[in-house]
C-alpha cells in the first residue's frame, strides 16, 4: 500500500468486516433522517448548509463515482444526471450544480434518493463479495475514505437541519428525546489549569489505522511551556461574559469579529434565546437545540460559537485560545476532560498544510488540501460526531464566522 502521505488508509479487517461496517454507517445516515419529513429534507436554510436529501444522495455519489465506477467493471450507473446534481466540489469529476441552489432540487424525490442509495448499497456489497484481489486491494482504502466521508456528512445532517429548524418560527424539535451534550455533573467545578512543560513534540497521525491526508505527515513542533484548562467553557460561564457587556466592548474583539458583531447584530451564541424572546417567551435564558427549546443549562459546554466569539471570551477571561499543537499535546493529560464528544473546540491555528504535506492521488486529491486558506482549525469532536470517528490528530476546519456548528472553546495561557 502507498505511504500514509499519498493514499487513504483502511482500518484493519477483511472484506466481511468492511462490508458490515459499510452497512452500519449507511444505516446510521438514514436513522438520523428518520424523523424528518420529505419537506424537511429538501430545505436549504443558507448557502453554507445543504438539504438532508442532498447529503443522502451525495454520500452515495461518492461511492458510485470514486469506488464503483473506476473499480467495479460491471457497475451500471443509477442515473447519469446525478453525476452533476450531487458532485460537491470535485472539479476533476465534471460540472456541478451550484452549492447555494441545492435547495431548489425538489426533483429527484426523496423516494428516488432512497432508491439511489439502495442501488449503490447493493452494488457495493456485491463488489465486496466478488471483486478480484487486485481490484479490492486498490479500492479498499477508498471504501474506508468513503465511510469516513459519510460520517462527516452525518454530523452535517445534524448541524444543517438544526440551522433550518432555527429559522422556523415554530422552533420545532428534531429529536425530542435527545439529551444535551454530556454535561458536568451537578454544580460546575472550578476550572483547573493543567501545566505542560513545553519542548519538542510529535504532531500528526502516527500511521496506524485511518487518517485523512491533512493529519499527515507526522512532524516535530516546539512548544513553549503553557497551561490548558481541564474542561471547556460552560454556558453559565459564557453567560457571565454576556451579562458583563461582552458583546458591547470592542476591546475584547478582533477587528473582523467586531465588524461581524455590528453587521450581524450578535448578542449571544447562535440559538440562544434571551428572556422575553417572542419566539419562546420566558423570564430566563433558553437554548434551541435538537430537542427543541430548553432552559439554559449552566453546566453544559457552550456551543454554536464563532471563532470570533471564542477569541473574545478568552480575552475577557484573561486567557487565550490554544494552538492546535498545544491541544493535541494535552489530549490524554492526567486530569483533562471533555476533549471529545461534547463540542468542537476552536484553536488559534490557521488551517495550513503540515510540512511535507502531499494531497491524495487522483480525484480525492481535492478532498482537503484545496481548502487550506482562510479557515481556522477546531479539535475534538461534538455530541454528534459519530462514535469512533474523532481522534487525537483529527483536524476540523471552518471559516472564523461560522456559528451553526457544535463549536465551543477551551482556554489556554502561557506558563507563568
Amino acid at each position: 500500500m502507498p505511504s500514509l502521505s499519498t493514499a487513504p488508509r483502511s482500518v484493519p479487517g477483511g472484506r466481511d468486516a468492511i462490508a458490515a461496517r459499510y452497512a452500519q454507517v449507511r444505516a446510521a445516515s438514514l436513522e438520523l433522517a428518520a424523523t424528518l419529513s420529505p419537506e424537511d429534507q429538501c430545505v436549504q436554510s443558507m448557502p453554507d448548509a445543504s438539504p438532508t436529501k442532498w447529503h443522502l444522495a451525495h454520500t452515495s455519489w461518492f461511492f458510485e463515482v470514486v469506488v464503483l465506477g473506476p473499480h467495479a467493471a460491471a457497475y451500471e450507473v443509477f442515473d447519469p444526471a446525478f453525476a452533476r446534481l450531487f458532485n460537491s466540489y470535485y472539479e476533476s469529476l465534471g460540472p456541478r450544480h451550484p452549492r447555494p441552489q441545492r435547495g431548489l432540487l425538489t426533483r429527484p424525490s426523496l423516494a428516488q434518493v432512497h432508491a439511489y442509495r439502495a442501488h449503490v448499497d447493493a452494488a457495493m456489497q456485491a463488489f465486496a463479495r466478488e471483486a478480484g484481489d487486485a481490484a479490492w486491494s486498490a479500492a479498499a482504502p477508498l471504501v474506508e475514505l468513503g465511510l469516513q466521508h459519510e460520517q462527516q456528512h452525518q454530523e452535517l445532517i445534524a448541524t444543517d437541519i438544526l440551522h433550518a429548524f432555527s429559522c422556523n418560527p415554530l422552533l420545532p424539535a428534531w429529536r425530542p428525546q435527545e439529551q444535551p451534550p454530556l454535561r458536568l455533573a451537578g454544580k460546575t467545578p472550578a476550572l483547573r489549569w493543567l501545566e505542560h512543560p513545553g519542548g519538542a513534540f510529535e504532531i500528526g497521525h502516527p500511521g496506524e489505522g485511518f487518517a485523512f491526508d491533512n493529519e499527515t505527515p507526522r512532524h516535530e513542533v516546539l512548544l513553549r511551556p503553557f497551561r490548558l484548562a481541564d474542561r471547556p467553557v460552560t454556558c453559565g460561564e459564557y453567560l457571565d461574559f454576556i451579562e458583563d457587556g461582552g458583546y458591547a466592548k470592542p476591546l475584547h474583539w478582533l477587528s473582523d469579529g467586531w465588524a461581524a458583531v455590528q453587521m450581524q447584530g450578535w448578542s449571544a451564541p447562535a440559538y440562544w434565546l434571551a428572556p422575553g424572546d417572542p419566539r419562546a417567551p420566558a423570564d430566563h435564558w433558553q437554548v434551541f437545540g435538537p430537542a427543541g427549546v430548553q432552559p439554559l443549562d449552566p453546566a453544559t459546554p457552550v456551543s454554536q460559537l464563532s471563532f470570533y466569539e471564542a477569541a473574545a471570551y478568552a480575552d475577557w477571561a484573561g486567557a487565550r485560545l490554544p494552538t492546535e499543537f498545544e491541544w493535541e499535546a494535552m489530549w490524554d493529560a492526567p486530569g483533562i476532560s471533555q476533549m471529545s464528544g461534547h463540542v468542537w473546540q476552536w484553536t488559534r491555528s490557521s488551517y495550513d498544510p503540515y510540512p511535507g504535506f502531499r494531497p491524495l492521488p487522483g480525484a480525492v486529491s481535492e478532498y482537503n488540501g484545496k481548502f487550506m486558506v482562510g479557515q481556522l482549525v477546531l479539535r475534538g469532536g461534538s455530541a454528534f460526531t459519530p462514535p469512533g470517528h474523532a481522534r487525537r490528530t483529527y483536524r476540523n476546519f471552518f471559516p472564523p464566522a461560522a456559528r451553526w456548528q457544535f463549536s465551543g472553546l477551551r482556554l489556554a495561557k502561557d506558563a507563568a
